[in-house]
């Protein structure tokens, strides 16, 4: 239960030159994973000037609803067998039939890491070098480093795509739950894991990424009977959507921004922001778990993920701090590049 800071050495220019109050106008939580393409141009265009009354504050709160209410796919463009790691290309159902898609990297061991990714990453990463998908800082989210010190460490991996991501299939409408929905994989990750002769048995710990942190805890508080085998777990960069919308409608200075996006939510969702994923959830995380974030992320509030991991039960817990950049993704490269923790917490527990 104690809190570390540390140092991130990033290759990538800290962003604190770039106005937190423009936020980049019609893509305001590009750096959170909620980015599509086509507001690529446009976001490029808003991004030196606030957003005014009226019209303009509008558009502003329908992009903001358009990129929380509904996912993207990105492409998986690296593969284990470029790192020198055999696997196999593997799917298995939902927990309501959606079709889940994935690596198994196999190792010579008993013990099984199952990792998921944030939104609108996929088992790879995210490709943020490449056009159109450079607004997230222009840097490629390559979870693959990962892969390859844990498979060297004698791990074997399971890494799925979550619903409307990657190559799974689209589920739920193509509604994105914040975890209420995307919870489902999850479960059918655990269930396919037991389904395997090769890995029924096997000692499992979970690395869940933001949108998948939030899809996992939301498993253990529906489905706790699934997790009772699971021997800890690394959350990275948990949040409560509302967090999101709410840093983004301070920085536009929208004085009624929540009423008005919740809103507009809830005209494409069916959901108000306060049904998706509430916080309390947290309380339902027994097992042993890491909990890390980028301190400055300049999208959320590290108000927040203290306030997740205060809720966890769990007396084994420990907070990490990422320090050093305030790029919420670069978040998602730190383990790939500082293995000792991740490496440390895994076999402690395994």
């Amino acid at each position: 239960m104690e809190n570390n800071k540390k140092t991130l050495q990033s290759d990538n220019q800290d962003t604190s030159t770039v106005s937190r109050r423009s936020f980049m106008a019609k893509t305001s939580l590009l750096g959170a994973g909620l980015a599509i393409a086509p507001f690529t141009r446009a976001a490029s265009a808003h991004q030196s000037r606030e957003v005014n009354a009226g019209n303009d504050t509008e558009e502003f709160i329908n992009t903001l609803a358009d990129l929380m209410a509904h996912s993207t796919r990105t492409p998986i463009l690296r593969w284990p067998n470029e790192y020198g790691m055999a696997y196999e290309e593997i799917f298995f159902p939902a927990l309501d039939g959606v079709t889940v898609e994935g690596w198994f990297i196999p190792a010579d061991s008993n013990r099984l890491i199952i990792c998921n990714h944030p939104m609108p990453c996929n088992r790879y990463g995210y490709p943020g070098h490449l056009e159109p998908w450079t607004n997230f800082g222009g840097f490629e989210v390559n979870f693959l480093p990962e892969y390859k010190v844990l498979h060297d460490a004698g791990y074997n991996i399971i890494a799925y795509d979550l619903r409307n991501h990657g190559r799974s299939g689209m589920g739920s409408g193509g509604v994105n739950g914040h975890g209420i929905l995307e919870y489902r994989d999850v479960i059918g990750s655990l269930h396919y894991a037991k389904s395997r002769v090769d890995t029924k048995d096997m000692r499992t710990a979970l690395y869940s990424r933001c949108l998948g942190a939030n899809a996992t805890i939301v498993g253990m508080k529906k489905h706790p009977e699934e997790f009772k085998h699971i021997k800890a777990m690394i959350a990275l960069q948990p949040v409560t959507p509302a967090v999101f919308v709410e840093t983004a409608v301070e920085n536009q200075k929208i004085a009624n921004g929540m009423e008005l996006f919740d809103a507009a939510f809830h005209k494409r969702t069916g959901y108000h922001l306060a049904d998706v994923w509430p916080i309390d959830y947290s309380r339902e995380v027994t097992v042993p778990t890491l909990v890390a974030q980028v301190h400055d992320d300049f999208l959320t509030k590290p108000s927040n993920v203290q306030e997740i991991y205060d809720k966890i039960s769990a007396t084994d817990k420990k907070l990490f701090w990422i320090e050093g950049t305030n790029q919420r993704f670069q978040g998602y490269n730190y383990f790939g590049k500082n293995p000792q923790l991740m490496l440390e917490w895994f076999d402690k527990h395994m």
